[in-house]
């Protein structure tokens, strides 16, 4: 049945036409007006013809890709809600969909309901645009490699606030267990954000003496204390038009929370021993494992300035929240390894992986990068094996859970990693199934079963 004129319009941009003609049924039968797109320069002359309400994109087509595309529409039109469709959640994808302007993306295979929840928003959105005459702005970067990894919902979410943030100067409150990766997000907000040809400077202010932290952030006068035979320029002058990540911002004095605070309102700083005022243009990210929310209570540390960095507040999940993830990131580290060719290990065996997904990982990404480095290098042959592992790791495991939550488990892993090549998805399915306290030749004949079209 064909849809009235006033329905809302969707536009489908896939070169896939299983894919075109099953998001076609979907949304119809919502009373959607559907048109379709085979390919991203197709999808730029329709929306140039006539402006849709919503566009569903694909990423990954033959021609200019998904983001290639997003930037055209955008381009033409810069009011068009666009909902990136990928198979591939990285954090390069993410972070760029949503700076490029995308209104939300979502990871195949997906949920109709969630993608008919996400065509809804967007149509609401797109009416209070409208009626305010609100535009999105467009931002151009290159691309540059991350170093985070992780398909799971948290950090799909984390590459999300990533990508929003980038477009404007706001402040950035990242929070989260040590070893999460706090610096690396602070660095890829600064790298897709306007200020990308500027300096980016990281500072742990919980590494530096108390007596000598204002002269790092600020600098100082020759003369200014004993031991300053010369003026030194602080971090905030060095990285001037750049960013500032400051680390541990819990345990900053009282004295230069205050100093930090006008930084903040004013874009000013005085040398320790000059009472010259200096302008600065600096954006500040700020990171923390400690409860600021407490310490503000405890008045020991500034309520005016918390909220002055808590302005986007970006919370990273332990490791042990995304356990799913575990397989990504050692296949990343033993990329990295393989680049230096210094170890023969290019690969980890099911039940070492198995071993590796059931660990806590107090110490979180670093922990599991230094495990990875240290079994590599002993590692006799060209996979990582169980007693290539550290022995309290073996000895250490929390008991095994039976196999009773093995299909959901399953398939929540088959979602996260079903854009991956065959052999490596296997390898996953057969390491979680073994870590949820399968045998080894179930996990293999699961996993057969798997694969089956």
């Amino acid at each position: 049945m064909t849809e009235p004129l006033t329905a809302p319009h969707i536009l489908v941009v896939d070169d896939d036409a299983e894919v075109r003609y099953s998001l076609n049924r979907v949304l119809t039968a919502q009373h959607y007006r559907v048109e379709e797109a085979p390919s991203g320069e197709a999808g730029v002359a329709a929306v140039k013809r006539k402006a849709p309400d919503v566009v569903l994109l694909d990423n990954r087509m033959t021609g200019i890709s998904g983001l290639e595309t997003l930037q055209h529409i955008r381009a033409a039109n810069p009011k068009q809600l666009v909902i990136l469709m990928t198979a591939y959640g990285t954090a390069q994808t993410a972070i760029e969909a949503m700076k490029y302007g995308a209104f939300d993306y979502v990871i195949k295979p997906f949920d109709p309901a969630r993608l008919i929840a996400l065509v809804q928003s967007a149509l609401s959105t797109q009416a209070a645009i409208r009626s305010a005459g609100g535009v999105q702005p467009v931002i151009n970067s290159e691309e540059h490699q991350e170093g985070i990894v992780g398909a799971s919902g948290p950090m799909q979410q984390v590459f999300k606030v990533i990508g929003q943030v980038t477009t404007s100067d706001v402040t950035v409150m990242i929070t989260g267990e040590s070893g999460t990766g706090k610096e690396l997000v602070a660095r890829s907000i600064h790298r897709h954000s306007h200020r990308a040809s500027k300096p980016f400077v990281a500072i742990n202010c919980s590494a530096i003496p108390e007596t000598l932290i204002e002269s790092e952030l600020f600098g100082h006068e020759r003369g200014a204390f004993t031991g300053a035979t010369g003026q030194r320029l602080g971090k905030f002058e060095v990285c001037d038009g750049g960013t500032i990540f400051l680390d541990e911002i819990g345990d900053m004095t009282s004295a230069t929370q205050t100093k930090i605070l006008r930084v903040l309102q004013e874009g000013e700083i005085q040398r320790v021993g000059s009472s010259e005022t200096l302008k600065v243009n600096v954006r500040v990210i700020a990171a923390t494992n400690k409860n600021l929310e407490l310490l503000v209570k405890e008045k020991t540390f500034r309520e005016d300035l918390y909220y002055r960095l808590n302005v986007v507040r970006l919370r990273l999940p332990p490791l042990r929240e995304r356990v799913e993830d575990v397989p990504q990131i050692v296949d990343f580290f033993l990329q990295n390894l393989a680049k230096t060719k210094k170890t023969k290990a290019r690969k980890v065996s099911p039940e070492a992986l198995a071993i590796l997904c059931r660990h806590h990982w107090p110490g979180n990404v670093r922990e599991l990068e230094n495990m990875i480095y240290r079994s590599a290098v002993i590692a006799s042959g060209d996979a990582i094996l169980p007693t290539d592992l550290p022995e309290e790791l073996r000895l250490n495991q929390a008991s095994a859970e039976t196999p009773g939550g093995l299909e959901a488990l399953l398939d929540q892993v088959y979602t996260q990693l079903s854009a991956r090549e065959p052999v490596t998805l296997l390898a996953t399915i057969t390491a979680a199934m073994i870590a949820r306290g399968a045998t080894r030749p179930a996990a293999v004949k699961a996993k057969k079963i798997t694969t089956k079209k």
